[in-house]
């Protein structure tokens, strides 16, 4: 099993909508959050004035699925928070609705530090690919001691930890990598499969760490048939983006292995219409499908009492 950590959340002015502070358990880094309506008192918080690595979120006009980020670093993130405040016309930024503040506890952060993280988390934010970036492409930044790039791949880490939990997924890796690597594989499930004999199509997928992951090779639908609405943009974007490519008979076939937030979003892309997710994926092998799978594991681990079986 994975090791469970305690996070220390804070409501600053006593408001789920206002600024939010995080802490991770024996880690030197410190989250502040808020949306860009309470600017004005996040600013005058101390961590701002310290060297530290940011986060402005806002909606992709252009992609409802995925959010525009910007990331950036400064010895002073109140001021540079200040011209991104601006109008674009006056070089800000316009796009942006929320801001998320990486300090340290210890102030032990320098600017080599932060421009070195910055470095790393562009190249993840673009290899994650649930982001639009505004900075566009990463800057290779390594000149840091090897120790110091040790600490910092660590601090990166918890960073990763603590910013789904405030809220932001851009990190997240979708393409279930955790799959083919080394390390507890407690949380991976059986394999599932999923076919359409109609159409030729059959997939498998796995689900880890709570994502329902199509494994790479499996097949799809040429094209979405069902309803505008539901799942159709999902299955757009990953045309776009060369998830699904085109195989050598017409059908669709995953690139990489990618991981969806249900079964239900992983058989609708693969049927190419809304699909139900719990009795389409079944078990490899077996009959049984992915709903009774999963209510099996359930009644496993917590039986119903004599009690509770009583009409």
């Amino acid at each position: 099993m994975n090791q469970g950590r305690s996070i220390r959340l804070f409501l600053v002015d006593g408001s789920s909508n206002g600024l939010l502070t995080a802490e991770i358990m024996n880690w030197t880094g410190h989250a502040l959050t808020g949306p860009r309506t309470k600017l004005t008192e996040l600013v005058q918080r101390p961590e701002c004035s310290r060297t530290g690595i940011y986060f402005l979120v806002g909606p992709d006009p252009e992609n409802t699925l995925r959010p525009l980020v910007y990331i950036g670093e400064s010895d002073d993130v109140a001021k540079r928070l200040k011209q991104h405040n601006r109008p674009e016309a006056q070089g800000g930024k316009d796009f942006w609705e929320k801001v998320c503040l990486i300090t340290s506890k210890d102030q032990n952060l320098t600017k080599a530090h932060v421009k070195y993280l910055e470095s790393q988390l562009i190249s993840q934010a673009i290899k994650s690919g649930r982001c639009g970036l505004v900075n566009g492409t990463a800057h290779d930044y390594s000149v840091l001691p090897e120790s110091d790039q040790a600490d910092m791949a660590s601090f990166a880490e918890q960073i990763r930890t603590i910013l789904p939990v405030l809220g932001f997924e851009f990190f997240r890796d979708p393409s279930g990598t955790k799959l083919t690597g080394s390390g507890d594989t407690s949380a991976i499930s059986p394999l599932f499969e999923l076919e359409i004999p109609k159409y030729g199509i059959r997939a498998q997928a796995q689900e880890v760490d709570g994502d329902f992951v199509v494994l790479k090779d499996s097949q799809a639908r040429p094209k979405w048939t069902g309803s505008p609405r539901g799942y159709a943009n999902l299955f757009d974007q990953l045309v776009q983006d060369g998830i699904l490519a085109e195989g050598p008979a017409g059908e669709r076939v995953f690139s990489q292995d990618h991981g969806f937030s249900s079964p239900s979003a992983a058989a609708a892309v693969i049927s190419g219409r809304s699909a139900n997710g719990r009795t389409k994926w079944t078990l490899v092998g077996k009959k049984q499908n992915y709903g009774d799978w999963q209510n099996e594991l359930v009644s496993a681990e917590a039986p119903e009492t004599e009690l509770e079986q009583k009409p």
